[in-house]
């Protein structure tokens, strides 16, 4: 990648004095120090750009070789560019008066642990009545050994030597100061005197638990519960994680779920839906009887208010919907046809003593007088 313009990064002029470099450069410091900036691989590059930028301007032999014959003009002469945080100690730790040390940060070992997910199968029954479950799950878990200290039983943490327990090492030339996570306690500031010997001072080993679930009435496919304190257990006896169970639902032979609502298809013969009944439609509750009236149509939807899902967030339940479907014989005895056909004649009859007509015979008469006359 070709390294842009010193000028250009530190916005100065080429006829720049050494306190406008310094100023600008201290500017660009403050603003992309890693301190400032955690994890940001784009600031930091930034701020490493910035200080070779700096270490040459600033410079009265390496300026002018620079002027010259720009980048090239520099190999060879005992410049490699930026090469770290030591390079900018020894090039520039007597013009910062700051520091970006923070202080005296105190941390602790414990460390909680994670969160856990596992899946659950229902029947239709137990998601609508709710039951109780157990769940088996291999995890880490507190060590029996050491009570999940990750300590020896009769030892114990002790501050650690490299950092003195700021979790912290602090490099620094004058006044400019880096601070970087101690490698020896991994940043806790404490070490431990005898690691456990079960858990080698973890503080926790995989386990198989077993976990009573109980499961609400009304839950659906996808519901997501949430058990607290049943999850992963804490490093050196940090805070246990949280399980959440998911749930997957079976369907139902012959009734089906919308929402909170409950549905189900029944078919009458051709004189249950014109005389009305009573007839037995499948519930969760076994058998139920419905009344049929008269006249019912086909596609016709009954309601059963209050006897469908308990609702899971509030009270009350859903309803219970019943499509109605009319079946039409497709072979009949001649006395059946004409049983029908005296049904037919007599509804006729009827109907022209009321002053009504059959659909199809309105469309007979609609034709008849659009007929042309002859």
């Amino acid at each position: 990648m070709e390294k842009r313009d010193y000028y250009h990064i530190l916005g100065v002029s080429r006829q720049a004095g050494e306190e406008e470099i310094k100023k600008s450069y201290r500017q660009l410091a403050l603003k992309y120090h890693p301190d400032r900036n955690p994890g940001d691989k784009q600031a930091e590059e930034m701020f490493k750009e910035a200080a070779e930028a700096y270490e040459v301007l600033h410079d009265a032999q390496k300026r002018r070789l620079y002027d010259q014959y720009g980048h090239e003009g520099l190999k060879g002469n005992g410049f490699n560019g930026f090469g770290g945080f030591e390079d900018i100690f020894s090039a520039f730790g007597d013009i910062f008066q700051f520091s970006f040390n923070q202080g005296r940060r105190q941390t602790t070992s414990a460390r909680p642990g994670n969160d856990l997910l596992v899946s659950i199968t229902l029947s239709f029954e137990e998601a609508f009545f709710g039951a109780q479950k157990e769940v088996e799950i291999e995890t880490n878990c507190a060590c029996t050994h050491c009570g999940g200290s990750g300590a020896e039983p009769g030892s114990r943490e002790t501050t650690c030597p490299a950092c003195r327990g700021t979790g912290q090492i602090v490099q620094s030339r004058g006044f400019f100061q880096i601070s970087t996570g101690c490698a020896r306690c991994q940043g806790a500031g404490k070490v431990l005197e005898t690691p456990c010997q079960e858990c080698r001072g973890q503080g926790r080993t995989k386990q198989k638990k077993s976990v009573q679930v109980k499961v609400p009435a009304g839950v659906d496919s996808d519901t997501q519960l949430r058990i607290r304190g049943q999850g992963e257990s804490g490093y050196r006896g940090g805070g246990t994680g949280d399980l959440y169970v998911r749930f997957a639902v079976t369907p139902h032979e012959q009734i089906q779920r919308a929402g909170d609502n409950l549905h189900c298809k029944i078919s009458l013969s051709l004189v249950q839906a014109i005389c009305g009944d009573t007839v037995e439609i499948p519930s969760l509750n076994g058998p139920k009887s419905v009344e049929i009236p008269p006249g019912t149509q086909h596609g016709t939807l009954m309601r059963l208010e209050g006897e469908g899902v308990p609702k899971l967030r509030g009270r009350g339940r859903g309803d219970y919907l019943i499509e109605v479907g009319v079946e039409i014989p497709k072979d009949i005895s001649p006395r059946q046809k004409e049983l029908l056909q005296e049904f037919h004649r007599l509804e006729e009859e009827g109907n022209r003593l009321r002053g009504k007509k059959w659909p199809w015979n309105r469309h007979k008469d609609s034709r008849e007088k659009k007929a042309p006359a002859g």
